[in-house]
């Protein structure tokens, strides 16, 4: 059991991981220090469903961390 759980926990965090890189990159170094944030921005199509997924994914990460702790 705790073997499956290892398995599901490597392939969800490389599928993080994917999610994480795909998604846009930000208006590079200015962005850190606070340029160009001045106007509004909506997620939308593509991009909405990578930021659901990640935190989905996240969250299952955490969790499947927690239960292979719990049963080991």
């Amino acid at each position: 059991m705790t073997k499956i759980l290892l398995i599901a926990q490597i392939v969800i965090s490389v599928a993080l991981i994917i999610t994480i890189l795909l998604q846009k990159r930000g208006a590079g170094l200015g962005g850190a220090f606070g340029g160009g944030g001045s106007t509004y921005y909506q997620k939308r199509g593509v991009e909405k469903i990578l930021y659901y997924s990640t935190i989905m994914l996240s969250l299952l990460f955490i969790g499947l961390g927690f239960l292979t702790l719990m049963l080991s």
